[in-house]
């Protein structure tokens, strides 16, 4: 039976369900060029307002992954686990996560993604190490993963390029939000990469996409749902951003903030202790990771694992044999030319943070971008010397601004300066962990 772009459009538009040959037709035509870009754009603005069922969902994703290659990693001694963070101010947890989980004997094949908006991305943070190549041939990217057990890299033009056109399209449409649309993104890029299991971060707060928890969990049940379809185990994770993830915001120093943790060694005076919250969210995700693989016959025992590896030194010599391998010169990692100090207004303590405006303040700095055409400045980001519920007295360093152009300074102080409140009173201790699930 032959389908029409207009009735499909028709059908969703009236809150009608796709068939999944339906849904097929549409995505290959649009990867094809036969279904024009206006139609495409009517659709998704019919899904937007129309919502759609679980096994639309599903079907969407599959006939995503199928419009270009998938990889295969099911010959090898563990199941292949990927981890996947919806994004937040200071999220940095894959350069810790993916070396602790490789060392464990996990494959972790990791397609990764850039910063837009206030968050950053992960392969910002690897572009800070001078030489490190995020753009290996999908070749290069699975005899990596079967031989060194580990490879991060960013989407290629054969993974999923139907999520890469669709992508760009909900970008000028006003569609990105839509929740069915968001899941078929995420989710068909880490079932081409041949993930057989995944560890989902899906964080919620000032300082992520999803403020709310509610909003939060409504991503998770839909991610969830996707990976059950599939036949993929995953573990999801609820984690609040009502302040940055550890002391850096910026590529460079979250990168050196990262090696403190794996050499259990110091950055910029401070010592891994100082990076705590860092280091405990890297450690679930990379328990469970190890869990997943069946390596452990728990999630706490490959927590254990976990924390062994990283104590141990294990962690931090697979992190660099991934740069080695990957072209990456950690001893040549840059730092800023300029630096501002930002200071206490009041005695009290570090109360709340609007971790939005502080994300868009690293960005008014150079260290991220509000459009995929805007350069980054490596170098460019924020130290936190007090974070929340920690006292400070007026006149004091709270939080130290870096900059390769120091006329980048005026503006992006007064923006940090609007996103700290000082109080009078310590402030209630946030949970950074809200929940965790299993699917």
């Amino acid at each position: 039976m032959p389908f029409f772009p207009a009735e499909i459009i028709k059908k969703k538009r009236e809150g009608r369900a796709l068939d999944a040959a339906e849904i097929d037709f549409l995505i290959a035509g649009y990867v094809s060029g036969s279904v024009p870009d206006y139609q495409m754009s009517a659709w998704l603005m019919a899904v937007f307002f129309r919502g759609m069922t679980e096994l639309e969902t599903s079907d969407l994703t599959s006939a995503m992954v199928r419009s270009g290659r998938s990889l295969d990693f099911s010959g090898l001694p563990a199941p292949a686990v990927d981890k996947h963070s919806t994004g937040g101010v200071g999220d940095k947890t894959s350069l810790i996560l993916a070396p602790i989980a490789a060392a464990a004997g996990v494959p972790v094949p990791m397609i990764a993604g850039r910063g837009l908006g206030h968050t950053g991305g992960t392969l910002d943070k690897l572009e800070a190490i001078p030489g490190f190549d995020v753009r290996l041939p999908l070749s290069e990217f699975a005899s990596a993963v079967r031989t060194r057990g580990v490879c991060i890299i960013g989407q290629t033009d054969e993974i999923c390029p139907a999520d890469k056109r669709l992508y760009a399209l909900r970008d000028v449409t006003a569609t990105i939000e839509s929740l069915p649309l968001i899941c078929a993104s995420i989710m068909s890029k880490k079932l081409a990469e041949g993930a057989d299991a995944l560890v989902l971060d899906v964080k919620h707060g000032s300082g992520a996409f999803m403020k709310t928890r509610e909003s939060a969990e409504r991503l998770t049940d839909g991610l969830m749902s996707i990976a059950r379809a599939h036949g993929k185990r995953v573990v999801a994770y609820l984690t609040t951003v009502e302040e940055p993830l550890g002391r850096f915001v910026g590529n460079s120093l979250e990168v050196g903030e990262c090696l403190a943790v794996l050499r259990q060694g110091t950055y910029r005076g401070r010592a891994a202790r100082d990076f705590a919250d860092t280091q405990e969210l890297s450690l679930r995700l990379a328990g469970d990771m190890i869990w997943l693989a069946r390596l452990t016959p728990t999630s706490e025992s490959g927590y254990r694992e976990a924390e062994r590896l990283l104590l141990s030194g294990q962690a931090a010599e697979k992190f660099e044999e991934i740069c080695t391998a990957q072209g990456g010169r950690l001893a040549e990692l840059p730092t800023a030319r300029l630096t501002h100090d930002v200071l206490a207004a009041s005695d009290g303590y570090v109360g709340a943070f609007d971790c939005e405006k502080l994300g868009l303040a690293a960005i008014a700095l150079g260290a991220g971008r509000l459009k995929t055409t805007d350069a980054v400045d490596p170098t460019a980001g924020i130290e936190f010397h007090a974070k929340r519920g920690e006292p400070v007295r007026a006149g004091e360093k709270i939080c130290t601004l870096f900059a390769s152009d120091g006329g980048r300074f005026q503006q992006a102080s007064a923006m940090v300066e609007g996103a700290l409140t000082i109080s009078l009173q310590m402030p209630p201790a946030i949970d950074l962990i809200t929940s965790r699930r299993v699917g």
